[in-house]
């Protein structure tokens, strides 16, 4: 995403993070200016300028996508609206949209409309625009870094199957729900356990019940001393996340993907401890670890074969989709020590 600094020549700028100049005329390699509702850099006709008042003036901007390079859009009374039908109308067209922001709050709204955001962001020069722009450009070449990763990696966690040995009540417990900003899917939940080494996958509440609407966006995670796996792949305690921390959601088929935790919902509940064995693991096949979550219906596990399973169905033998390692950890990160944890 680029920064366009509109410059009246009245003030001095730095000009760190300014992709082009907007003025009166284009003289120099990064300036662009306007003239009778055309935008021009200094080697001629780039693109389009359309001032938005109504449906029929963001249509008539529309009419430009895919013969335009750029369209660069003010809004006379700032909207998301225009911007979000001018994004998804340029889809899978080579013009680009650059928007006029005349406060902080909006760089966000623009930056990241529909998910993708404008191609550029258009501040006068004026401080608070220009750091709202430069944080909104460096979040956005954050994310292309990280989906670049992504892509260069597989995305997926090696999953194992648990055999529960036992099912026991646990007593009162402090039981965790986290909250994410992102939907959850069926056969998607978090990678839970007592030991960081084996954990359990905990499905996502998006499975109908007759009793409690669905909340896709949450997974009852268990106790506080429960180990969680982060995004980055270190592990957390349940008892140290914060509204913020970036968790690593897993699917059945163990795909993988980065959700933003929104909230942590803490109250008392009657616990169960759900003890297992990883079975396909010759090095470790013979250690117990276990999991404490709460006895409840909507609370489930996935079993070896994709089917979902409240754990206050669960029996001794049952198998169930988990994670299972060999490796220590030291403040969340893995390390090749022995360590041992019961």
């Amino acid at each position: 995403m680029e920064l366009w600094l509109r410059d009246d020549g009245k003030a001095n700028h730095d000009t760190h993070g300014i992709d082009r100049f907007w003025r009166r005329t284009a003289q120099h390699e990064q300036d662009i200016c306007v003239n009778d509702g055309k935008l021009y850099a200094v080697n001629g006709l780039i693109g389009a300028h359309i001032v938005i008042r109504d449906g029929q003036s963001q249509n008539e901007g529309i009419q430009f996508i895919g013969t335009a390079d750029w369209l660069l859009v003010e809004c006379e009374t700032w909207s998301m609206i225009p911007l979000e039908n001018l994004i998804a109308a340029r889809e899978g067209s080579h013009t680009k949209i650059a928007a006029v922001i005349t406060s902080p709050i909006q760089a966000q709204g623009a930056g990241f409309a529909l998910q993708q955001g404008v191609d550029a962001l258009v501040v006068e020069n004026q401080s608070d625009l220009v750091e709202a722009a430069l944080s909104v450009k460096s979040q956005r070449l954050e994310l292309l870094t990280t989906s670049a990763q992504t892509d260069n990696n597989n995305g997926t966690e090696t999953l194992s199957h648990l055999e529960v040995v036992r099912v026991e009540d646990a007593g009162l417990g402090d039981r965790f729900c986290l909250d994410f900003l992102s939907l959850l899917h069926q056969n998607e939940g978090v990678l839970v356990g007592s030991s960081s080494e084996t954990m359990v996958l905990v499905h996502s509440e998006t499975v109908p019940s007759t009793f409690v609407p669905t909340r896709p966006f949450r997974v009852n995670a268990g106790s506080p001393h429960a180990y969680i796996l982060m995004a980055d792949h270190t592990t957390k305690y349940l008892s140290e996340l914060v509204a913020g921390d970036v968790v690593q959601a897993v699917n059945l088929n163990g795909g993988t993907r980065e959700i933003v935790l929104g909230r942590i919902k803490i109250e008392q509940r009657p616990m169960l401890k759900i003890s297992f064995l990883a079975i396909d693991s010759d090095s470790r096949k013979n250690k117990e670890a276990h999991v404490f979550l709460q006895q409840a219906e909507t609370v489930r596990l996935i079993d070896s074969d994709g089917a979902v399973k409240s754990v206050t169905e669960l029996n001794a033998g049952d198998v169930v989709v988990g994670r299972h390692g060999t490796e220590a950890r030291h403040l969340g990160i893995a390390i090749s020590s022995a360590v041992e944890e019961r």
